[in-house]
């Protein structure tokens, strides 16, 4: 596709392209540098806008990734040693404050996000299909970053054009005026009938681009946050009923790799390539990161995993717990998301080695985000980030659960038929009558390490129960075995304050317009 090869030349540069008050798409044209009105007037000019907002989209990812994970209770931060990285131990153990720099660089990332896509909004005429898609798929994008913002801050500015200069100082919003400005965006891009679909579940053309049923799944999932489960429902069911997606059929061994990049069940994929020209623009510190801390392990005969990564994100024993109950120590989802060192010692003879600790780690290992050789670009040991995983941001999945949770809370229709779907899948007996505990436990087994609990856990009003003890006491493993009281906080775990995320302090600094989140 030629949009494909637009974004993929755009990588590199288009990370210089942002600024907050110019218009970063500015370029020479025949020798002369053409200004905001003579650009975005021709396809290939607004699919050159596009590839820019997308790629800015992809550059959040990791600031989106890892602040919503490091917030729930699925994981500890890990690392090579305390300390390895502060700020994701401060995130983890509830320990932040306003002058956080991964959540100062999120906020700031979704308001780049948006301001790509109000130049398009603002500046594209859809007089064509290739600029009418454009379109929509920036309503789509800015849907989806107010969404972050409604969810996560609660109280971010709403910003639905390209600001003045008199206007870059915006107070705060409601959070009903944020989230009617997410419901206006994606209802217009669904509404727009111009966002490509798939032909059927196994096409895996429509995977690059957002489609209307991706619209559909955001615009039910912000229903559901609203509590407007009816229309949730509504929403969610046309995903589902236009058997344009489905579970992933492959090895669910293999659902967060390379192998099953734009499959049947991927709703929204920030894209990577397996091509070695491109290997240094394709490059993501994600996986490096979640692979294991290879550096204090031997790995045994566990040839397939790439070496040189640095082992955050690790399984808590609550979240092995929570699969344990619900589908035994054999479960198949289970094996395919954790392992147990006693597991990879005894079968594959991996060890700590002598003398070392794995900080932030209770014994457990993830396997879902386990890093590959196959998944490599190329096997960069000495820097192992050139993996083509697509970055996950919703699978169909997801849909289901959150469908289910709607019907739950509204009619009680289908709810048994969605989760039977996720669990059939999952090797586990049919279940009849499911409740909204059943959605829960689903849900945090099936969608683990993938950026939902968190957001979840809020709306849920279960923060203090799942959150209030996080920092207390941070584990370290060694081939000896667990200390659970390695290290420790005088002040830790979510509070009441933490419902919401504070405004970044260099934001307030900079904007007297703007007033502070409650608590913080």
């Amino acid at each position: 596709m030629k949009f494909k090869h637009i974004l993929t030349a755009s990588l590199a540069a288009a990370a210089m392209l942002f600024s907050s008050c110019e218009d970063g798409l500015d370029i020479p044209k025949h020798g002369n540098m053409g200004g905001q009105d003579d650009f975005y007037k021709t396809d290939e000019e607004t699919l050159q806008a596009v590839a820019s907002m997308y790629s800015s989209w992809g550059n959040n990812y990791y600031n989106w990734y890892f602040v919503k994970n490091l917030l729930s209770d699925d994981v500890w931060t890990g690392g090579g040693s305390r300390g390895d990285n502060s700020d994701m131990e401060r995130l983890n153990e509830y320990t932040f404050d306003t002058d956080h720099g991964m959540i100062a660089g999120l906020y700031q990332g979704l308001y780049g996000i948006i301001y790509k896509a109000n130049l398009i909004i603002e500046k594209v005429e859809p007089d064509t299909p290739v600029k009418a898609q454009a379109v929509a798929e920036a309503y789509f994008f800015r849907g989806w970053a107010h969404f972050e913002l409604a969810s996560l801050w609660g109280t971010a500015p709403v910003v639905d054009h390209l600001l003045q200069p008199d206007e870059y100082h915006q107070g705060n919003s409601t959070n009903e005026e944020l989230w009617a400005q997410v419901e206006s965006d994606f209802r217009a891009a669904i509404d727009s009938k111009a966002l490509t679909t798939k032909n059927n579940a196994t096409d895996e053309t429509g995977g690059i681009r957002v489609s209307v049923e991706t619209a559909q799944a955001m615009l039910g999932k912000a229903l559901l946050f609203e509590g407007k489960y009816a229309e949730a429902a509504t929403e969610l069911d046309k995903v589902i009923d236009s058997k344009k997606y489905e579970l992933y059929a492959g090895d669910y061994d293999m659902i967060g790799h390379a192998r099953a990049n734009a499959c049947s069940e991927a709703m929204l994929e920030v894209q990577k390539r397996n091509d070695p020209e491109q290997a240094w623009t394709q490059m993501t510190m994600t996986y490096i990161m979640t692979g294991w801390r290879t550096g204090l392990i031997n790995l045994g005969s566990l040839d397939m995993i790439a070496n040189g990564t640095y082992g955050f994100i690790n399984p808590t024993k609550e979240l092995y717990d929570a699969f344990v109950a619900r589908e035994g120590k054999d479960g198949y989802r289970l094996k395919s998301s954790i392992r147990t060192y006693e597991e990879l010692n005894s079968n594959y003879g991996l060890t700590v080695n002598a003398g070392e600790r794995l900080v932030g780690h209770e014994g457990y290992f993830n396997w879902k985000n386990r890093a590959l050789k196959e998944d490599c670009i190329m096997n960069a040991e000495y820097f192992q980030a050139l993996q083509y995983i697509n970055l996950r941001v919703m699978r169909y999945a997801e849909v289901l659960l959150l469908a289910a949770e709607a019907h739950v809370m509204s009619d009680g229709k289908r709810v048994d038929e969605y989760i039977n779907t996720i669990r059939n899948r999952a090797k586990l007996a049919p279940i009849s009558g499911a409740t909204l505990d059943d959605v829960k436990a689903e849900k945090r087994l099936e969608l683990c390490f993938e950026a939902v609990r968190f957001q979840d856990i809020v709306r849920w009003g279960e923060g203090e129960k799942y959150l209030g003890q996080r920092g207390k006491q941070i584990p370290a493993f060694s081939s000896s075995g667990i200390d659970n009281t390695a290290f420790s906080n005088a002040s830790y775990g979510f509070k009441e304050k933490h419902k919401l995320l504070p405004i970044p302090r260099k934001e307030m600094e900079l904007n007297g317009n703007m007033v502070q989140n409650t608590g913080w």
